[in-house]
């Protein structure tokens, strides 16, 4: 079994809640022995617009400046892909479509941070979750799952069971919930990534569970890895638990991306 050399997931101090230039990222990654590395900064979003948790819409020139500067002090030391992660927005499906159409991106990471106008893993916002029906929350976050996929705006589907993040459990087996999101993500043609920053968080478990990956590993859906990095420290942070993951689920190989379609499959 071999970690993975490619970490998909990092950010910007553009989205406003990450710290480190770009070029400490692309070091941390090569001296942590990784051969390709994609940013992945949080994009302009429409329904909930806040300079702390996505980059304003004017500063996408910025990104891609700041993204080929470091190719260009690291391009032949280490592979660097340019992506974004694009919030799912019932009713903005055709606005983010045409921002995503306007650069182009080797991949674009789907999360689902909002529930509605609620956002449900803000930080600053732990006690909205009171009095929650905890199963509803977890129907409703996999239904807009299924719907962030089936809008073929992205390529990957970022951490998956975000809403555990602060430890809410559902009292019901959410099994027939994962497996219908898993169908369509394998109709859909996603991939889920292992996303070790659950290990940094409350839940203090990456993104998605063991359980919940057997399912996707079973429908055959693909798989990346990343540690949503938003400090350079945190560049492929826990990769080897991220291994044992993978392979525990059944996963024997993940994917890279270029240019928005699969370029190679790499062996476990």
């Amino acid at each position: 079994m071999s970690i993975p050399v490619v970490d998909y997931h990092m950010h910007t101090p553009l989205c406003g809640h990450a710290v480190g230039d770009p070029r400490e990222y692309a070091m941390r990654a090569f001296e942590s022995g990784l051969t390709e590395i994609g940013f992945s900064d949080h994009a302009p979003m429409f329904a909930h617009a806040d300079p702390k948790i996505a980059m304003r819409m004017d500063q996408l020139p910025t990104y891609h400046q700041m993204i080929k500067d470091v190719r260009k002090q690291f391009g032949k030391k280490i592979n660097i892909k340019i992506a974004l992660e694009a919030d799912f927005m019932v009713g903005h499906e055709e606005d983010t479509r045409k921002l995503l159409a306007a650069y182009p991106y080797d991949y674009v990471i789907g999360s689902v941070h909002f529930i509605g106008s609620w956002g449900f893993d803000n930080p600053f916002d732990v006690a909205s979750w009171q009095g929650k029906n905890i199963d509803q929350v977890y129907r409703d976050y996999y239904k807009l799952l299924r719907l962030s996929a089936q809008s073929k705006l992205f390529d990957i589907m970022g951490h998956v069971d975000l809403v555990k993040k602060f430890g809410h459990r559902p009292v019901s087996d959410m099994t027939t919930e994962i497996m219908a999101t898993a169908e369509i993500f394998k109709s859909c043609g996603v991939a889920v990534e292992i996303n070790t920053a659950g290990l940094r968080k409350p839940v203090n478990e990456m993104y998605p569970s063991l359980k919940a990956l057997e399912i996707y590993c079973q429908e055959g859906v693909l798989l990346t890895f990343g540690s949503d990095a938003h400090n350079p420290k945190e560049v492929r942070a826990d990769f080897d638990k991220a291994l044992e993951l993978a392979r525990a689920a059944g996963y024997q190989e993940y994917v890279t991306f270029k240019n928005r379609k699969i370029e190679r499959k790499i062996k476990l």
